[in-house]
């Protein structure tokens, strides 16, 4: 009896270290990390049935765009989307919660000259957002989100600064839309050399992706951007500056073409400055708008 009463003292024991285990973690989640989960929460129950691997991210969702669905390359003449998915990356960064701007301060600083800060270092699980959020959290003094664009595709003249550059971006990214199950890896010969190619081969998820983009511009429009859910928002502005948006709107009437390129205009034609200021705005995420729109 004593041994019995000893082993369910332990066990108990275990539960309540468990439970206090579980609470400081909660404790320890950043607003950003909650809303992020709450988020991917609400997409949990959009889409029942589907499995985990499929979740993109806006980096993926951009490229997914901009690949040829049986080539499996980006077209050779778009040289916009290497630092579109730059501003991919901060953006997400700053809806999981890691990244934000500095205070705008007593002299209200405009977004392009205030600097991007880590506010958490906590792995996304995710190489190259956690690449790049080492490189924000190790700089000193920051920089701001046009200087990390840029420093990010290796676009400097500073030959100190090159060893902030995310090398071979498109294919590491392809690679983890292959271990997604949303492409595949093919060899194809250009005559004077050969090249790995990523043809699509799950249409379910790009055809799903490009709905969604259509219907934020279309049935599912709201005509104000503080209610538009932020990582739509973010996939429409940075689909646009990557030359890729025109993919997701090439399958639609004229008439809807026309209503939902005029509707993407009437985003661009925002000020971001204004919007940020905004209640509940992403700070980051205007700068990005801001330093490809301005």
């Amino acid at each position: 009896m004593a041994s019995l009463t000893q082993r369910n003292s332990g066990l108990v024991q275990r539960r309540t270290e468990a439970s206090r285990s579980a609470a400081a973690a909660d404790k320890e989640k950043s607003p950003g990390e909650d809303e992020y989960e709450s988020r991917r929460g609400e997409e949990d129950d959009d889409d029942q049935g589907d499995a985990k691997e499929t979740r993109l991210t806006l980096m993926e969702e951009v490229l997914l765009l901009g690949l040829k669905d049986r080539e499996g390359y980006t077209s050779f003449w778009n040289d916009c989307i290497s630092s579109g998915l730059r501003g991919c990356m901060l953006i997400e960064l700053a809806i999981r919660g890691r990244l934000q701007l500095e205070a705008s301060g007593m002299r209200r600083k405009s977004l392009l000259t205030r600097k991007v800060i880590c506010k958490s270092d906590a792995p996304t699980g995710d190489m190259l957002l956690d690449e790049a959020l080492k490189h924000v959290k190790e700089t000193q003094p920051p920089e701001t989100v046009q200087s990390w664009i840029e420093l990010l595709s290796g676009e400097t003249w500073n030959p100190l600064k090159l060893h902030y550059q995310l090398r071979n971006v498109r294919e590491r990214l392809a690679k983890n839309l292959v271990e997604k199950g949303v492409l595949t890896t093919e060899k194809q010969n250009f005559l004077l050399f050969d090249m790995t190619t990523h043809p699509l081969t799950n249409n379910t998820i790009k055809q799903r992706l490009v709905r969604k983009v259509q219907e934020a511009v279309l049935e599912k429009w709201v005509n104000d951007p503080q209610r538009m859910d932020k990582r739509v928002l973010a996939l429409l502005f940075l689909a646009h500056s990557s030359d890729v948006l025109e993919n997701a709107f090439a399958p639609l009437l004229d008439d809807q073409y026309d209503l939902a390129m005029k509707r993407v205009r009437m985003l661009l034609d925002l000020e971001p400055e204004a919007e940020a200021a905004k209640s509940g705005a992403n700070e980051l995420l205007w700068a990005v708008v801001a330093a490809f729109t301005k």
